[in-house]
């Protein structure tokens, strides 16, 4: 058993500018794993689009993903570790989305299976994203009148979609609520629209990483990462790699800097230091 436990960001880190894998990273990662690395992913995405673009990746160990809410185990096919949204704060969240005038997307996980509402295509960020996710990931999404309409007790997350501008309050009022966490960064393919994303105090990347440890007994994790959403992982490692296209933020906390996302560096960095 290897002591050591390598967890990457996919967007920004690990995948490329056209959000895949490239395959000289697919290549080389199968490689490392067959001879022994010890590898997995911590996402913010949901296991329909990282799934898809993980395909060919012989991953071992689950996955974390909507930033540590879900832990899934493709051997199994199941989820092995589930953060609801605490039931109480669904209302509070829904009576601040209301008073900031935004929406976005409300995700249930009933019975192993993932249903993704909307309440209106309205607000151009939200269109886009909804027909993106549909063309790309093959994703569906069913319309409601109101979150509120929801049966709460399956709720695991809420997304929002738009400019920090106009996020950057949500956030700051959303903040106020008790039993909740949450995460504000920049979308990696778009000039200015940014990610909310509210889920249970309970649940991080960071939470992920020690789940890990801590199932697996591993001593020492190293984590790579990009974005805002990913201070919490570096949190939970023990080594903290950032990619050289990697926010400010982000390379400050880190202990070394890689390769940038479209160069492999994730890669090259193990392949120089894994062994």
């Amino acid at each position: 058993m290897s002591e050591t436990l390598y967890i990457s960001d996919l967007d920004g880190t690990l995948l490329n500018q056209a959000a895949e894998l490239s395959e000289y990273t697919k290549n080389a990662l199968n490689g490392m794993i067959a001879n022994g690395l010890h590898f997995t992913v911590a996402t913010a995405r949901t296991l329909s689009s990282s799934g898809k673009i993980l395909a060919g990746l012989t991953l071992g160990l689950p996955v974390a993903l909507m930033n540590g809410v879900l832990i899934y185990d493709g051997e199994r096919q199941c989820y092995a570790q589930t953060h609801t949204f605490p039931p109480d704060a669904i209302p509070a969240v829904i009576r601040t989305l209301r008073a900031f005038e935004t929406t976005g997307f409300m995700y249930e996980l009933t019975g192993g299976e993932m249903r993704t509402y909307h309440e209106s295509r309205g607000p151009r960020p939200l269109h886009g994203s909804v027909e993106a996710r549909i063309a790309h990931y093959h994703k569906s999404f069913r319309h409601r009148n109101s979150f509120s309409d929801a049966p709460p007790e399956h709720i695991i997350y809420f997304t929002m979609i738009d400019t920090r501008e106009q996020l950057q309050p949500v956030h700051d009022a959303l903040l106020a609520l008790p039993d909740l966490n949450m995460t504000l960064y920049k979308d990696n393919y778009s000039t200015d629209l940014w990610f909310l994303e509210v889920f249970s105090a309970k649940a991080s990347k960071g939470s992920a990483a020690t789940y890990f440890k801590e199932t697996y007994g591993y001593r020492r994790i190293v984590g790579f990462g990009d974005n805002l959403n990913d201070l919490p992982l570096f949190a939970g490692c023990d080594v903290r790699v950032a990619v050289e296209n990697a926010k400010a933020e982000v390379k400050s906390a880190a202990d070394a800097i890689c390769g940038a996302n479209d160069g492999d560096g994730v890669v090259k960095w193990l392949e120089e230091h894994w062994q």
